[in-house]
């Protein structure tokens, strides 16, 4: 799930978002933003008011992002892992495209179902002793049932966009999507239970060991409020613990023999 290739990334998110891009070469980015991205991005709310308050159309900005080092003093905006403008298009990311609907790319000359799978990528998270993250990226037909694993891998095969192709119509889903994410829910949750957990015992006896070194320190004050807080501390390090987080997911439409 990481960001590999910051200009790929940036080119794929904005194009995405059906912004022109005029040009990319060498790790130099010019985007031409529409009405939506320039509200987004560019913190022109007044602007805004009063272009609409005047019924005009308005002028969206125009972004040039570079991120090869070795441009960085052409004129434009450096961007990299931990600058404010990258921060603000994953925060964008997180709290408004957590979910999206997309379809396969068509060039078909009659009519083309495209049947719908939702797609949900997990974080579990282990932690304890010792913290873990995996990632596991689902998917369900909601037509027949059928589950796929590592669905992002299979769907990078594909060219797929936000609108549907010509001549194509999707199929009407049997499985609700609420009965649909029970489903994968209920899957990760027998993956979980059928892990080896040794490490969560150990984590258990570490905090217990712990806690006793920790009352053997304070001996008979063990009503003191420091070692209350310390015991509390020691809960949040050491207590095993499993949680599974949606990062992100939607519907994707995609021809019956694609997968």
């Amino acid at each position: 799930m990481a960001i590999t290739n910051l200009n790929e990334f940036l080119t794929d998110y904005f194009s995405a978002k059906d912004c022109d891009i005029i040009s990319n070469q060498d790790g130099v980015l010019q985007v031409q933003l529409n009405e939506q991205m320039d509200r987004e991005l560019m913190n022109r709310p007044f602007y805004w008011h009063y272009i609409k308050k005047i019924g005009r159309t308005g002028d969206p900005m125009q972004l040039t992002l570079i991120t090869n080092p070795k441009k960085r003093d052409t004129q434009g905006e450096w961007i990299h892992f931990g600058s404010p403008r990258l921060q603000q298009i994953m925060n964008h990311l997180k709290e408004k495209e957590k979910f999206t609907k997309l379809f396969q790319s068509m060039d078909v000359t009659e009519k083309t179902p495209l049947h719908p799978w939702l797609v949900v990528n997990f974080k579990i998270s282990y932690q304890g002793q010792h913290k873990k993250d995996e990632i596991i990226s689902i998917g369900l037909h909601l037509v027949n049932g059928m589950m796929k694993l590592d669905m992002m891998n299979l769907l990078s095969k594909f060219s797929l966009q936000t609108t549907i192709s010509d001549y194509c119509f999707t199929l009407s889903p049997i499985i609700k999507i609420k009965s649909g994410y029970l489903r994968l829910e209920a899957v990760l949750s027998n993956y979980i239970e059928e892990q080896e957990h040794t490490w969560a015992e150990k984590s258990a006896e570490r905090l217990q060991e712990e806690i006793q070194t920790l009352k053997h320190f304070y001996q008979d004050n063990t009503d003191n409020e420091q070692m209350k807080k310390e015991q509390d501390e020691l809960m949040k390090r050491y207590q095993p613990k499993i949680t599974m987080n949606i990062i992100n997911g939607g519907i994707v439409y995609l021809q019956q023999q694609a997968l």
